[in-house]
């Protein structure tokens, strides 16, 4: 498919400096200075209460590697199941989310896929991650499979693991920064495309959640040091937050089995991730990759991706420029407008989830939000929408698999 991205990269630059060569986090990524580092208070604890453990037979674990490890280390309860303040306060000192970002995403998660107070890093459809296909769980992740490509959203697919993996081909040097993850993103957007004939990217699970699944990696899974406080993260390290074992030329994929590494250094207090910090990764993303802000949907055969009318979309309240200036900016906006005709919320939920989002709009800087109402034909006539799909569901006829 062939689109005019001409308004992505015209506005893309224009939130950047760029960096020298050799920057461990990336050339052009921030930070623009290396950030503090602090060995005591950034060092998680491995041992004790945190030691790893195997989840039990009764514990839920799901598509996020990272909490998936949290849960593992006793970070999160080790049943996967948290409240919101669980989930800020763990991905605080196992990782180094800011406030501003892990408070939003927690309480969309349990609003929308728990009880309203807590929610599960597993589960199914209205408990967990497990069972938010559309609504929070995405196409396009980067190791996992997609929905209807697969049957099931929680499989890595190992294929996909070994296009990242080797993208770095000296263990020595190996670091997956956001410059190899960029590489990549556009790599497994331009695979659904042609390989998922229900392929959905959607407002927030696509154009929000799908990168946090490539930006977390990198920002949250390198290990920080006195040397490159910005974080290196190498094939060890890798392997052992995406539960990967064995020799290279046998490498196997472990459910749950997601694990910190003995030695691990996490992000500063005084360069937490925020939410202005994730979109300008986004950002950062969509100068090679300008694809990434198009949402819309295959039209139920591969090779069919139709860019939804963005005006249409948001009843001439927004345009293609105002969404690739802030992108994230967009999303919240549209989130707002629909939590009552697309989410189906009212009450108390839908009092809760508005006071995050505009927390969130004020964190991003977001200003007022001019979308006061949404028109939801485009994304409803897409084959593969759906709010709730999980774990399990139907592989679409015509998928390509690996």
């Amino acid at each position: 498919m062939k689109f005019d991205y001409s308004p992505f990269e015209a506005n893309s630059h224009d939130k950047r400096q760029l960096l020298g060569i050799g920057s461990p986090q990336g050339t052009g990524a921030l930070p623009l200075t290396p950030p503090p580092f602090d060995a005591k208070s950034q060092r998680v604890s491995t041992t004790g209460e945190h030691e790893y453990r195997d989840p039990g037979p009764n514990d839920q674990r799901g598509q996020c590697p990272g909490l998936n490890a949290l849960a593992n280390h006793g970070y999160l309860p080790r049943d996967g199941r948290a409240t919101v303040d669980q989930f800020v306060t763990a991905t605080h000192d196992g990782f180094g989310m800011s406030p501003d970002l892990a408070a939003f995403l927690a309480v969309y998660g349990a609003i929308v896929d728990g009880d309203g107070t807590s929610w599960s890093i597993g589960g199914e459809p209205h408990t967990g991650i497990a069972g938010s296909h559309h609504n929070y769980e995405c196409d396009s992740s980067p190791l996992k499979g997609d929905l209807n490509q697969y049957g099931s959203l929680g499989k890595l697919i190992m294929p996909q693991f070994m296009e990242l993996y080797n993208m770095q081909s000296d263990a020595s040097t190996a670091n997956y920064n956001l410059e190899v993850l960029r590489k990549f993103r556009g790599q497994r957007f331009q695979e659904s495309v042609p390989k998922n004939p229900y392929f959905f990217y959607g407002p927030f699970d696509g154009m929000a959640v799908s990168q946090a699944a490539f930006t977390f990696i990198y920002r949250f899974m390198s290990n920080k040091s006195e040397e490159h406080s910005e974080g290196i993260l190498n094939k060890e390290v890798l392997k052992s937050f995406m539960s990967i074992s064995g020799p290279e030329g046998n490498l196997q994929w472990n459910f749950g089995k997601e694990r910190f590494p003995d030695v691990f250094y996490r992000r500063n207090d005084a360069d937490l991730y925020s939410i202005p910090y994730f979109e300008s990764d986004v950002l950062y993303f969509a100068t090679t990759n300008p694809e990434i802000l198009s949402i819309g949907c295959n039209q139920g055969e591969v090779d069919t991706y139709n860019p939804f009318n963005i005006a249409t979309l948001t009843n001439g309240l927004a345009t293609l420029t105002s969404l690739t200036r802030n992108p994230l900016c967009f999303t919240i906006n549209f989130i707002q407008a629909t939590s009552q005709s697309l989410l189906g919320l009212s009450g108390s939920k839908h009092n809760r989830l508005n006071e995050a989002l505009s927390s969130a709009a004020g964190a991003g800087n977001c200003g007022s939000n001019p979308m006061k109402s949404a028109s939801l034909t485009q994304l409803k006539n897409c084959p593969g929408f759906t709010l709730y799909g999980g774990p399990g569901g139907p592989i679409a006829p015509g998928a390509i698999q690996f």
